[in-house]
């Protein structure tokens, strides 16, 4: 797999999101406790909607929108969350590389821990599937990896770890729950993330807070932000900058994507249903 259609192009799921990771663990009796977080965050019913930019020979141009959904409902008999994560470019884009993904995450009502996550992708001409099943025997963390490939093969594996880990999506609905207020700037947050092939080496770096005005409208936020950085290859790349509001819902209002190729950015266009007010929101 090529840097443009593989590492590179997961600012797809990190829209997600993304997006966020700015855990800790709780300390719990049971490892899916230790797993999960209080939920202060969002609601079922919640709706952000976002649209998608490339820098294309040196002008920005719109080439896709994104949209996250969490609802309520059940998984094994229990409680939980599941949030819905699309995104896809347009005409303009699909001349270059074609992309629509879906993501699928659920975690525990009770305390988000995970569940199940899937992502089915369309990258160029390659579509793929992974799948992540979650367990936690003896105060481990138990997942079970499937992948589809783009041949169409089916790979499986099952792999163990004492500490918590957690897909894209899941850390992203974790992280949204995490408190700030006393992280200072140049803080680094070890991520722990898998898909279904391997665990990857990442981690969260607190750059401190900005205030970001969203083109083309009068909202402006105060904002927290954050790098997302990932070792490969000997070297660190910074593969995400966001900004997400800094009060109770911790919604990613920008993100800037350093692509081998080019850059990308993800404005938010719209949110409904969030729990708390926008008290980050400047009138």
């Amino acid at each position: 797999m090529n840097r443009v259609n593989g590492k590179v192009l997961r600012w797809t799921v990190l829209v997600a999101f993304f997006i966020f990771h700015f855990s800790f663990l709780i300390g719990h009796a049971s490892a899916q406790s230790q797993c999960g977080i209080e939920n202060t965050a969002f609601q079922s019913g919640e709706n952000l909607t976002y649209d998608l930019y490339f820098n294309w020979q040196f002008v920005w141009v719109k080439v896709g929108k994104a949209q996250m959904k969490t609802s309520l409902g059940t998984y094994d008999g229990q409680a939980v969350y599941r949030t819905f994560l699309t995104t896809g470019g347009n005409s303009k884009l699909d001349g270059v590389f074609m992309m629509r993904d879906t993501l699928l995450s659920i975690c525990s009502y009770k305390d988000l821990a995970p569940l199940y996550h899937r992502k089915g992708a369309r990258e160029g001409k390659r579509y793929y599937v992974d799948e992540l099943w979650y367990s936690y025997p003896k105060n481990n963390c138990h997942v079970k990896m499937h992948r589809l490939t783009h041949r169409g093969e089916h790979r499986w594996q099952e792999k163990e770890y004492q500490d918590c880990v957690y897909d894209m999506m899941s850390i992203f609905l974790r992280a949204r729950n995490f408190d700030a207020s006393q992280m200072k700037k140049g803080d680094v947050i070890p991520m722990p993330i898998s898909d279904a092939r391997h665990l990857m080496n990442s981690w969260l770096k607190y750059r401190g807070k900005e205030t970001f005005k969203i083109d083309g409208t009068k909202e402006k936020f105060r904002c927290l932000v954050f790098s997302f950085i990932e070792h490969e290859d000997g070297k660190n790349h910074e593969l995400i900058r966001f900004y997400v509001t800094d009060d109770q819902n911790h919604i990613p209002v920008r993100l800037d994507m350093f692509l081998s190729f080019g850059s990308a950015k993800v404005y938010l266009t719209g949110y409904q249903g969030v729990r708390s007010p926008m008290t980050s929101k400047i009138k």
